[in-house]
């Protein structure tokens, strides 16, 4: 397995600062809407088009170990020595449950994730958000595993898109999971992409939601990419909405391209937002320009849950909240990196990496 410090000066790997091994940041990728949980499944180059337990079967034999787990489900099932698991789906690169190990929960573990069961695919949890990508496959396909005594877990997928090779590194540690993505493009001609890694958390609390650790960054109203694992559509996510009575202090949301500077150390979510977090395009250009913090830190106030979220790679931040559209105990946000307001570019030959990291102190 590659070593983690080295995620940016060799391409294949990140890891948390606190974890005592080096481990490849994992991450996840969607691509087009359609055909995603298909019994078809690929290792290694290898076709698989047997029925779904058979391909299973044939998975756990090469890349099965303790703590990695291959589901009749099409799914990765990640544990490692504490309890912490996370579930990852095979064909599209979806992860769809993470349960961290907490300590008021009775059996130490608590679902953090917010993930929506759908006639074709599930939407919510975590997704890499790759757009504007070249025809081709869209299948994600099993590269490789790697462990180290159950402590740090590793699954990296793999996938083509015309001249782009992508690969998708998802890692589970005991107190921290992270997901990375790799694009090189292979091809003659420039490439230009937007990008995101979209986390759906799930709350119990609507006025008990907040974002700390974005004080004095610049922030704009902005749909979310598209993603086919949306919650809420583009549209819908800046949609204004009524706030309903006894909402003091509450003032609307700017019109889209209008630019402000946070002033309050913490967000409460309790009403509907969208906002990319980022220095405007026109900025970015200048020697000194303030860019957002490469971290920053999700309250749950009503379960008493803090994450710390950490990006690599991307120049944004998204970050969404849905406010009285739904209730208490479906209330979610979604946040994570991005590169929408500036399309990345990939020259022939050129490779890009970014990923997140989501840590947590709740012990």
């Amino acid at each position: 397995m590659a070593t983690l410090n080295t995620l940016f000066s060799n391409p294949t790997t990140l890891i948390p600062s606190h974890s005592p091994n080096s481990f490849p940041i994992p991450c996840s990728s969607t691509t087009r809407e359609g055909e995603y949980l298909k019994t078809k499944f690929r290792t290694s180059g290898l076709s698989f088009t047997a029925p779904l337990t058979s391909t299973i079967e044939s998975l756990e034999l090469k890349f099965g170990r303790k703590g990695i787990k291959f589901l009749e489900s099409g799914e990765i099932e990640l544990t490692v020595r504490n309890g912490s698991s996370l579930k990852v789906q095979i064909p599209n690169g979806h992860i769809t449950s993470y349960k961290p190990k907490v300590y008021w929960k009775d059996d130490g573990y608590e679902e953090v994730l917010h993930t929506l069961d759908g006639p074709s695919h599930s939407r919510g949890g975590i997704a890499l958000v790759i757009n504007n990508l070249p025809p081709g496959d869209d299948e994600w396909t099993v590269e490789d595993v790697d462990s180290d005594s159950i402590d740090a877990l590793q699954v990296e997928l793999r996938c083509s898109r015309g001249s782009l090779e992508m690969k998708y590194v998802v890692s589970l540690y005991p107190l921290s999971m992270a997901t990375a993505v790799i694009v090189k493009n292979n091809g003659g001609k420039a490439v230009s992409l937007s990008s995101a890694i979209l986390t759906h958390f799930r709350f119990t609390s609507r006025g008990g939601t907040g974002v700390q650790g974005l004080k004095g960054c610049s922030y704009s109203t902005h749909p979310p990419p598209y993603s086919p694992f949306q919650i809420m559509s583009p549209s819908e996510a800046i949609k204004p909405q009524d706030p309903g009575l006894f909402s003091f202090g509450w003032e609307p949301e700017k019109k889209p391209g209008l630019w402000s500077v946070q002033d309050v150390p913490i967000t409460v979510l309790k009403h509907k937002v969208s906002r990319v977090y980022a220095a405007p395009p026109q900025e970015r250009s200048k020697a000194y320009h303030r860019s957002p913090p490469s971290k920053y830190e999700i309250i749950d106030q009503g379960r008493e849950l803090f994450f710390r979220l950490i990006r690599m790679g991307f120049q944004e931040i998204h970050l969404s909240s849905p406010g009285s559209s739904y209730d208490n105990k479906d209330y979610f946000i979604c946040t994570g990196p991005a590169s929408m307001l500036v399309p990345l570019t990939l020259n022939p030959g050129q490779e890009w990496k970014g990923a997140q990291v989501i840590e947590h102190d709740n012990l």
